[in-house]
């Protein structure tokens, strides 16, 4: 079996690059002849609002990646297409997360059908982006009619695209595998020390970047519960800012807790993820909306409690009491649950759940799926 992947892909950073070379990695392994197609222009600049878009990790081994995309000159969509048509591989997976790729990917679905042999099918991160445009009722339907078949990674976004579809064609959700490739567990205070961090404190975590439906300001307001202060807890935010950072400071100020919250306002490499996972007593997750997160899969993968709101898709792979906590996606029924959490040490008990829970979410479940699909 010949697949393609095309989408987000080493040299580029992020969750969907990761989830790509991730996936890629796993097709190797079962022997099949992968190719990945990732883009030479993935945003404008001015679209981008970070740093860089590129990752500093090495690039990962055993398949081919070609930079072949330009996501904004049609003319190049119609090269690749007729590439990728001519190889004639069984199956072409485009990864999906925004409708700015939509017109992109589409075009160049259509011309590879054109084969009347591959068959093309959307994998879905997001079908609906989090912060919504106009784009997004205008984009998507291009998008969802050139393909053959969808793998969505939550309900949520499962239920998005049945939505969109009015040809009923096959589809599936699959819960996104575990990020299982940034280390493994170590002791927590190896990984406290490395990060130069008060060993006296245990700390809670707020991983990845900072956007507005991440809901950072819900997790401050209800970090500044006094009941916390009987403990002695940390809040670290590792991530870089795509929001203005200064309302975030100017509420830690506000609640005086500008010694207890630590701010790396940087995307962090993937060398240094296993240290603050390791160094975190719980992963909080204070989404005010969502469909699924990769930083859930980290935590299972470092074995550790995970605290999400029910919104979106979060809470399916959340078995609360178990692993953690699913909660309303407000300040005192965050702080509710992180009181309950160091109170009640809940730690060892959740750890176990998750090192339980995690055995559900491999990657042959994903390539599985993707070919039955076929």
């Amino acid at each position: 079996m010949k697949i393609v992947i095309v989408g987000s892909s080493y040299p580029y950073r992020g969750g969907i690059a990761a989830f790509t070379d991730r996936l890629a990695t796993e097709f190797v392994r079962e022997g099949v002849d992968i190719e990945v197609v990732t883009f030479k222009l993935q945003y404008p600049s001015f679209l981008f609002p970070g740093k860089t878009q590129y990752s500093d990790a090495k690039a990962p081994q055993g398949f081919e990646i070609s930079r072949k995309v330009n996501s904004v000159n049609p003319l190049n969509w119609i090269k690749v297409g007729k590439e990728l048509r001519k190889k004639n591989p069984d199956i072409v997976v485009f990864t999906y997360w925004m409708s700015f790729f939509a017109p992109c990917f589409g075009k160049i679905a259509r011309l590879i059908k054109k084969n009347r042999h591959t068959k093309c099918i959307g994998l879905i991160h997001n079908m609906i982006p989090h912060e919504k445009s106009i784009l997004d009722k205008i984009l998507p339907p291009y998008f969802v009619k050139s393909m053959d078949g969808f793998v969505a990674l939550s309900q949520s976004v499962l239920d998005d695209v049945k939505s969109l579809d009015n040809q009923d064609k096959p589809k599936c959700f699959v819960p996104h595998p575990l990020y299982d490739h940034y280390g493994e567990t170590m002791d927590r205070t190896v990984a406290i020390r490395h990060l130069n961090l008060d060993e006296s404190y245990s700390y809670m975590l707020f991983f990845g970047l900072v956007r507005a439906y991440k809901g950072l300001d819900l997790l401050i307001d209800a970090f500044a519960d006094e009941r916390l202060r009987k403990h002695k807890v940390k809040l670290i935010v590792a991530g870089e800012f795509y929001d203005d950072p200064k309302p975030y400071l100017q509420q830690i100020g506000q609640h005086g807790l500008n010694e207890l919250v630590i701010i790396e306002n940087k995307y962090i490499s993937d060398i240094d993820v296993k240290y603050y996972f390791n160094a975190a007593d719980i992963i909080v997750q204070p989404y005010k909306s969502s469909t699924q997160s990769g930083v859930t899969q980290v935590a299972y993968h470092f074995e550790r409690p995970v605290l999400v709101t029910d919104v979106g898709g979060l809470k399916e792979i959340i078995p609360n009491g178990k692993v953690g906590y699913v909660v309303e996606p407000q300040p005192i029924a965050i702080a509710d649950a992180l009181v309950d959490f160091y109170e009640n040490v809940r730690y060892d008990v959740f750890a176990e759940g998750v090192r339980d829970e995690k055995k559900k979410y491999t990657w042959s479940s994903m390539t599985a799926a993707l070919r039955e699909l076929l």
